[in-house]
């Protein structure tokens, strides 16, 4: 995993887990009662648009009704992520980009013509799902179509809150369809081509604050900033604290 601001590497062990075939449907967002109704017609469409808060709230509404242990909890400093269950999550980015990469080591899995939406397509909003080919996982449109969340933030000091998005989007150039690009945005910004795949499975112990190549400890250090920040910058403070 790079890091291009800190132009810093690091290797991420992972565990098991299982994550979607496809980008959460309209279909299966409708399926759970009282989330915002989307605005785009077709069952099998991706759900979007999709903040990031309704998607922690779509796994754990989900995890209830299929009486699984839901993997979110909510506190004084925020969302809090219980890594020991079993419940539907958001994956952490080293899982999205293992997922992506599915065993290559290029910058996609295969010709985009083939496997994903982009600009190169001239569409006006995203194909239903599983409509082009699948990588060696078994998954579809992890390029292209929408951009989908993850658990991580994507930069504690320099953008606050903001979550981390991968993938890329209908509407994105071929530069920015590839599976170490990243993004981020706020948890609460309603973005049209934004939405959202599940993972699932336990990879830590209950109560624990490191999993799959996300740490809380880490998340608090790089929002530690000391002295003048640079213009633009907005530490996540509540982070900060022990």
């Amino acid at each position: 995993m790079r890091d291009a601001r800190s132009e810093r590497v690091r290797e991420v062990h992972l565990r098991p887990f299982q994550l979607a075939h496809t980008q959460v449907t309209n279909a299966q967002w409708a399926q759970v009662p009282g989330m915002r109704p989307e605005h785009h017609a077709g069952s099998n469409l991706p759900a979007h648009p999709v903040t990031w808060f309704e998607a922690v709230a779509w796994c754990n509404a989900s995890s209830l009704a299929a009486g699984l242990e839901p993997a979110y909890g909510f506190g004084e400093r925020g969302t809090l992520w219980n890594v020991g269950a079993e419940g539907y999550r958001l994956p952490t980015e080293a899982e999205w980009e293992f997922a992506c990469r599915a065993g290559t080591t290029g910058p996609t899995h295969g010709p985009l013509d083939d496997i994903a939406w982009t600009a190169g397509d001239s569409l006006d909003g995203p194909r239903q799902v599983g409509l082009k080919a699948a990588n060696a996982f078994g998954a579809f449109d992890m390029l292209g179509n929408i951009w989908e969340w993850c658990w991580d933030y994507a930069d504690t000091a320099r953008y606050g809150d903001y979550r981390s998005l991968r993938g890329g989007g209908w509407d994105d150039k071929a530069w920015s369809c590839r599976a170490s690009v990243r993004r981020g945005s706020a948890p609460d910004a309603v973005i049209d081509d934004v939405g959202f795949r599940v993972a699932r499975g336990a990879v830590g112990e209950p109560g624990g604050s490191i999993a799959q190549g996300w740490s809380a400890q880490a998340d608090r250090r790089r929002a530690a900033i000391r002295g003048p920040l640079p213009v633009g910058w907005t530490p996540l403070r509540s982070l900060q604290e022990d």
